[in-house]
């Protein structure tokens, strides 16, 4: 089939205007100087105090600690204020990031730091207890630590403090002696030096560790070029809902996930914006009273943070007269939930696609051409192909697994060069792992992963087709499918639901199925459960629930 692309960025949006990330802020600076920045528990900073703050804490880098340009540095942070903050201090220095999930436990926060090798880090002194255990393994040789009110006025920053350490008790002792505290670093309005910005050493921009939900995680490395393209592709497709210099989006996805991460310290910061920060989006209590104050323009999510706000029975106090953008991605957004915010709303959802390994945006459906079911067609300078287990690509409609070459494609996987050369080809396709089919007009469709197709006697059974119809069922809140071992068709269907009516049953789900499905798609097993395993960022994990599944079989054969 002809590659799919679609236009060229030029103009306004070309790229090749900036050449590194800082670059962005400081044009940011300069247009939107008092405009605020980014708000989090409800204090707000402005593009001048985030010049400030973030100078202060690079001359810290510079001048205070041992760090060369080059170095890599990990944030372990929620969405605060003190996340754009580090990451812009830190690249201003020449370092490189690497975002780390704030909620990681020891062994996992072990393996990234030490594959890495990281010598810096910036973290939540509620996480410290693990570092403090993890610590002589790594490179680490600064470490700055903050605690959640750091960056609040010092009323607000003494309650929050005090409360979080010694009445709910959620800071863990921890002995870390020549840890740094970050507001020794990061002073309040005081006079400041004016830091001019040191190139790094290194082209790359950012490391971040995907595959995690799918085997061992490997390092993406993103360049400044990757992280710059992919920012003006998503302005491109995104321009004509999002203004600049004038809207609020809110922000609950975690900052330290790729998709986050570039839409709001980088596109929204193009932009000239202002980012609410969600710390804790699985409060959705919480999160619909920031809603209700916000009057926002736009909100990025996910299918399960919609699924959960659409039946919150406050939802209909938001007032959603101001909102033109609802992005989606991530994880697959249903039909039904799209529809469901749409109708609540009157804001249609914008999904899209993209991968870690590809800065990460790589199709979204455009403003007034949505087509529900589908991922949008390729965002401008991108090529898209589907090719077949045998390498054949294929034609217009076909299925097979998505290739990506476009300037948004990583470096490679940081000191990997085998799953690097496995993963990227030798003319730059990039192989995402994920079957798809492209239609005549350039429109993706996500068919699964690769990794959790189910086999059924040699058909190809994709988990996601028999969610969507287990989540369009009244009586279902959320599903989730894996494939188990069959000694008659060498897997089977097994369906996980946590239920809406406690009324419904296995045997009327089945019948639901059978109506819906081919025979070798319908579940053999159908289990209720009062939740399903998901990411910090709400993806439903079904590598959990197969190693689960794996183990109780073990357990049994072993009796």
């Amino acid at each position: 089939m002809p590659e799919a692309k679609t236009s060229e960025l030029t103009g306004d949006l070309d790229p090749a205007q900036f050449s590194h990330v800082p670059e962005v802020y400081e044009h940011a600076f300069r247009t939107y100087g008092e405009r605020p920045a980014f708000t989090a528990l409800g204090h707000t900073i402005s593009y001048e105090d985030l010049e400030r703050f973030s100078d202060q804490f690079c001359e810290f880098l510079i001048g205070q600690s041992t760090l060369s340009a080059g170095d890599r540095i990990a944030i372990q942070l929620p969405n605060i204020l003190q996340f754009p903050v580090a990451a812009l201090g830190a690249m201003k220095a020449g370092l490189v990031l690497v975002n780390t999930n704030p909620l990681y436990t020891a062994r996992e926060m072990s393996h990234q730091f030490k594959d890495s090798g990281v010598k810096a880090v910036v973290i939540l002194a509620n996480f410290c207890d693990k570092l403090e255990q993890v610590l002589p393994e790594t490179d680490i040789r600064v470490v700055v630590v903050t605690e959640l009110g750091d960056m609040l006025p010092r009323l607000n920053r003494i309650a929050i403090n005090f409360a979080l350490r010694y009445l709910k008790k959620l800071v863990p002792r921890y002995a870390l002696p020549s840890a740094i505290s970050w507001r020794g670093i990061v002073k309040g309005r005081g006079a400041e030096t004016p830091v001019a910005s040191r190139e790094s050493g290194t082209d790359t921009a950012i490391i971040l560790y995907t595959g995690g939900t799918t085997g061992v995680a490997k390092g993406a490395m993103l360049t400044h070029a990757n992280l710059l393209a992919n920012m003006m592709q998503l302005r491109a497709v995104s321009i004509s809902v999002i203004k600049d210099g004038s809207d609020t989006i809110i922000g609950p996805l975690p900052l330290y996930h790729t998709y986050a991460f570039m839409f709001h310290c980088l596109t929204m910061i193009l932009a000239g914006n202002h980012s609410v920060l969600i710390p804790n989006p699985r409060d959705i209590d919480g999160l619909i009273k920031v809603m209700r104050k916000a009057r926002a323009n736009g909100f990025v999510g996910i299918n399960t943070l919609y699924l959960a706000l659409c039946r919150h029975k406050d939802i209909g106090k938001v007032d959603f007269s101001d909102m033109r953008f609802a992005g989606a991605g991530g994880m697959a957004l249903t039909v039904n939930v799209a529809r469901e915010w749409t109708r609540i709303t009157n804001c249609e959802v914008f999904e899209g696609y993209g991968l870690t390994e590809c800065s990460p945006v790589v199709t979204v459906n455009r403003p007034g051409q949505v087509r529900l079911g589908t991922v949008g067609p390729a965002v401008p300078d991108t090529q898209l192909q589907v090719v077949d287990d045998a390498g054949v690509v294929g034609g217009v409609g076909d299925k097979g697994e998505l290739w990506v070459r476009g300037p948004q494609v990583m470096k490679g996987y940081w000191q990997n060069p085998e799953a690097t050369a496995d993963a990227i080809t030798s003319d730059g396709w990039f192989k995402t792992g994920d079957y798809a089919t492209i239609d005549s007009e350039g429109y993706v469709s996500i068919v699964d992963r690769k990794k959790d197709m189910i086999i059924v006697s040699g058909f190809n059974v994709f988990p996601s087709e028999v969610e969507e119809l287990i989540n369009a069922h009244p009586g279902v809140f959320e599903s989730a499918v894996i494939g188990i071992p069959s000694e008659r068709s060498g897997e089977a269907v097994k369906l996980f639901i946590v239920p809406r009516d406690p009324a419904l049953d296995a045997e009327n789900m089945k019948a639901y199925c059978r109506e819906n499905l081919t025979a070798y798609k319908v579940p053999r097993e159908i289990v209720f459960v009062k939740d399903l395993p998901k990411s910090n960022v709400g993806k439903i994990l079904r590598r959990e629930l197969r190693e689960q599944e794996m183990a109780r079989l073990k357990s049994h054969g072993s009796q």
